[in-house]
This record gives C-alpha cells, sequence and structure tokens, in this order.
C-alpha cells in the first residue's frame, strides 16, 4: 500500500518554543489516520507544515510524493482548525462559490450543494447568510467546502469542533462512507472516542514526539492488561490470581501477574462462581492517552 503522505525528521519551533521534535510518519492509500494530541501539542502545526502554510525547521514533508503547491489543491480536501468562511454569504452561494474555485461547473456544484446540505439537515438554510448560522452549523458548511470537490485526500484538523454528539456522530459517519469510497483521510482530535470509531492507525502526539504510532488494535494490545469484565449473580472477591473491582457492569478482574484468560475462568469454576459472561476488555485509548500523556 502506498504512501499518500509522508514526514520524515520534522521539526519546528516559534521563537525560543519547540512545537515538534524530529517526527516521522507516513499515512497509507485508503485508510483513516487519527492524529492525536492534548490542545497545543503540535497537530494544527504540523496540518500547515504539510500545506506549506507553515514552513519546517527541519524535515521532508510529502503529499502524493511531493512538496505542496497550489496544483495539488484539486485532490486535497482541507478543513482547517479556524473558520474560512465569508460571513455574509448565502449558505447556497458559499458551497457553489468554493466547488467553482475547485473546477466544477456551477450546475454540477449547484447540484452537489445541494445534496450536501440535505445529508447533514441544513436545506432549510441555503438561504441564510453563514453569520446567522450557529457555530455547529458553520462547521458543516466549511465541511461541505472541503469534500464538495470529491478531493482523493481529506485533511481534517479537529473537524468535530463545536459539534453536538448527535452531530459529531453524523460527521463520522460521512468520514467512514467517504474512506469507504476508497477516499483517504487524516484527521487531528483530542477526542480519543472518534478515533476509535473509525480509524485504522494513529499517531498520539505529547511533548512534541511521537508516544505512540501504529495500528489501533495493535497499540491496545500492547497497553493490555489483561482484565476481564465478569458478570455473576454471585459476589466476586479477590484472591492471589486476581484483583476484583465491582462496577454497574459487573466485575472488572484484574490479573495480579500476567496470567492468562483460561486462568482466571479455571480460578472462577475453582471457586465455584456461576458466570453468565466473561469478557476481556482492551484498553481505551482514552486510558492510553492518559497514561502516556500525564
Amino acid at each position: 500500500m502506498s504512501s499518500i503522505i509522508n514526514i520524515k525528521n520534522f521539526s519546528k519551533s516559534f521563537g525560543n518554543k519547540t512545537v515538534i521534535k524530529d517526527l516521522s510518519f507516513e499515512v497509507k492509500e485508503g485508510e483513516v489516520f487519527a492524529f492525536l494530541g492534548a490542545n497545543g501539542s503540535g497537530k494544527t502545526t504540523t496540518i500547515r507544515a504539510l500545506l506549506n502554510i507553515y514552513t519546517s525547521d527541519n524535515g521532508e514533508l510529502k503529499i502524493f510524493g511531493e512538496d505542496y503547491t497550489p496544483d495539488l489543491s484539486n485532490k486535497i480536501g482541507y478543513l482547517p482548525e479556524e473558520r474560512g468562511l465569508y460571513l455574509n454569504m448565502t449558505v447556497i452561494d458559499t458551497l457553489v462559490y468554493f466547488a467553482q474555485l475547485k473546477g466544477i461547473k456551477k450546475e454540477d456544484a449547484l447540484e452537489r450543494s445541494k445534496d450536501f446540505l440535505k445529508l447533514v439537515g441544513l436545506e432549510s438554510k441555503e438561504k441564510s447568510v453563514i453569520k446567522s448560522l450557529s457555530s455547529g452549523q458553520q462547521q458543516k458548511i466549511q465541511l461541505g467546502v472541503s469534500i464538495i470537490h470529491d478531493p482523493k485526500l481529506l485533511i481534517l484538523d479537529e473537524p468535530t469542533k463545536g459539534l453536538d454528539p448527535v452531530n459529531r456522530n453524523l460527521l463520522m459517519n460521512i468520514i467512514k462512507e467517504k474512506n469507504r469510497l476508497g477516499k483517504t483521510i487524516i484527521f487531528s482530535t483530542h477526542i480519543m472516542e472518534e478515533a476509535e470509531k473509525v480509524a485504522d492507525r494513529v499517531l498520539i502526539l505529547s511533548q512534541g514526539r511521537a508516544a505512540e504510532y501504529g495500528k489501533l488494535g495493535e497499540i491496545k494490545e500492547k497497553y493490555n492488561e489483561g482484565k476481564i469484565l465478569v458478570r455473576s449473580e454471585q459476589k466476586i472477591d479477590s484472591n492471589d490470581v486476581y484483583l476484583v473491582k465491582e462496577t454497574s457492569s459487573g466485575y472488572i478482574l484484574k490479573p495480579k501477574k500476567k496470567v492468562k484468560p483460561e486462568t482466571i475462568l479455571k480460578q472462577l469454576v475453582k471457586d465455584n462462581i456461576k458466570v453468565s459472561s466473561f469478557t476481556p476488555l482492551l484498553p481505551k485509548l482514552d486510558d492510553i492517552f492518559i497514561k502516556i500523556t500525564k
């Protein structure tokens, strides 16, 4: 699988503050890549340097095998962290205008714009001016501007900013659908739950460096503590094999030493515990992120 984005040994400072230190990663064709980190960790700086909005201090930043130039703009859909909409334009004129900038004929641009507004539930706002929209509605229009020309690569910087949970879910579904259609997607976020829903691979930034990088499942397995969620009508107590934490979902059993799940199950049988469910628990990305960055 070829790389759409390839960043090698990238560093960036502003004055005496080093934001990114010797960062290297790639985004492969056809994948969803989550670029994770706390606010101020350097996610936006990296994206802006990739798109030549910032100059890098060191390193190589390639898109489609070359340095970014405006000639690549039709292949790329970029949703910036800060909105770049004309506040006094109407919603429909905004979408049509940006579509035409990408070389789409007006009639096709109008049809695409109407389809997008229907998709995100804003068809009634077609004639409204941008400044009259809520923050979340404006974010939807910004997304529309980013995808209306059907780019091969989507670069989305904090795409769910300003959206409520329902609309965050809507946007994540749009991302999944675009990926299903073969689009490559990189998105930055500090909301780990979003990455867990859609990402194939992730990079976690901490203090300007890649603290973790790779397939989501492999990273989760790396931090797996062997915890098991057990449901039983009987009380389960800690013993020499595991520690027990009672929760509303059931009992969470954490091994005291490196033992396999079948060893835990054997101990439950030995203790005459009747089990209605026995579920291995991989760590959540939130827990991994906190462990890495605390």
